[in-house]
């Protein structure tokens, strides 16, 4: 049924040694992130550097995954969702990483898909998406699902809880055109461009599929195709989502599955962050799509 692990898939890409070991250690977070739902279950305590309330979750994830990727000496600066600055690890560290902890985490309640999103820089942490060395998320739903690129397409593993290894489970994912859709918002904030591509969704038959949780919608759109949208609002002109921690990883993983990512004008993988908790409007997923929303935005 499998193909190979991990370790082996990241040697046959010819990954660095050093990147290797990075991708290993954070993988291997998954078993003991996934077993501390249970203990930390309290959904609001404090608020994060954007001004919104972290589960406990939140809290356990983020301190535990600085501790892991600090002690592995690879990293030279790290900046987290639930963090208000950029951390330093280690001066020699020739890798640069970005994270959403534990992405989705109100889902955590109702035990729902949530998950860890990463982003690895060779270099500087203020980087475009297109420039990321490798990009990965960890999915904690009925399977833990790790998917990755480190430039040559996306491939998807499934921890075996046998072997307590990753093993590949789909290489080389080629994401479909689809027909659904997900829109963060509510119709009195959005903006007429918008209003118009919602238009367009029902012109075009389209189903809703949103969940609340953006890697695990990204993680629809691999399979099934479609879009996912958190667009520009009235009064938040940036949208909602992270350009670093959030939307570069994962618009380094759709790209590279074949689809694309915008802001309704532009790639946003071209965009270079001044702050890292930048926002965007974000439409993310198969490439006609997007090339249709940003017809509808050249009009407005």
């Amino acid at each position: 049924m499998y193909l190979m692990e991990l370790s082996a898939y990241l040697k046959q890409a010819r990954c660095h040694d050093d990147l290797t070991r990075l991708i290993a250690c954070i993988a291997n977070q998954a078993p003991p992130i996934r077993d501390a739902f249970a203990r930390n279950q309290i959904t609001r305590t404090t608020k994060n550097a954007s001004g919104e309330m972290q589960a406990a979750m939140d809290v356990w994830a983020d301190r535990h995954l600085i501790d892991c990727i600090g002690k592995t000496g690879l990293v030279k600066e790290l900046a987290s969702e639930e963090q208000d600055d950029i951390i330093l690890l280690d001066e020699e560290g020739k890798y640069s990483v970005v994270m959403d902890p534990l992405d989705g985490s109100s889902l955590i309640a109702t035990n729902l898909s949530v998950g860890t999103i990463i982003g690895v820089y060779t270099g500087p942490l203020l980087e475009k998406g297109e420039n990321l060395t490798a990009a990965f998320y960890l999915l904690y739903g009925p399977m833990t699902v790790l998917v990755l690129s480190v430039g040559d397409g996306v491939h998807s593993f499934i921890f075996d809880e046998k072997t307590e290894e990753f093993q590949l489970f789909h290489e080389n994912i080629i994401m479909p055109e689809g027909t659904q859709y997900g829109s963060g918002g509510t119709r009195e904030e959005w903006i007429p461009a918008h209003i118009r591509v919602l238009e367009y969704f029902d012109e075009h038959h389209f189903k809703v599929r949103y969940s609340g949780s953006f890697v695990a919608d990204c993680h629809q759109l691999l399979t099934y195709g479609g879009i996912y949208t958190y667009p520009a609002l009235k009064k938040k002109q940036s949208g909602k989502l992270r350009l670093l921690f959030e939307v570069n990883p994962l618009g380094y993983i759709i790209t590279q599955a074949g689809g694309a990512v915008s802001d309704g004008h532009r790639n946003t993988l071209t965009i270079v962050p001044t702050k890292i908790h930048e926002k965007t409007p974000v439409y993310i997923g198969s490439k006609k799509i997007i090339q249709d929303i940003e017809k509808i935005y050249r009009e407005f």
